[in-house]
């Protein structure tokens, strides 16, 4: 029983950072979510049309906002070389 433990401790030494904030920013997100909107994702009021929906709104959302920052690397970008002109 004493290997599972000190098993366990090398995992819990050796978590991925990364994977730890992600996992924070869902809980934060379910946190926010509950206190603006009062309803979690276990609502039962939606049909499946309404969920892809609001899936296509997220994803559309997103795609903006990845215009929006290929557009700032690309002046970025371009700042940076007529700098080394």
């Amino acid at each position: 029983m004493e290997c599972i433990f000190a098993a366990w401790k090398d995992y819990e030494a050796m978590k991925d950072t990364n994977v730890q904030k992600v996992i924070d920013s869902f809980k934060y997100r379910e946190e926010r979510g509950m206190l603006k909107y009062g309803v979690n994702t276990d609502r039962t009021d939606l049909n499946t049309m309404e969920w892809l929906q609001h899936l296509q709104e997220e994803l559309m959302d997103a795609c903006v906002y990845v215009e929006k920052l290929k557009t700032e690397m690309f002046l970025i970008q371009e700042k940076e070389n007529g700098r080394d002109r």
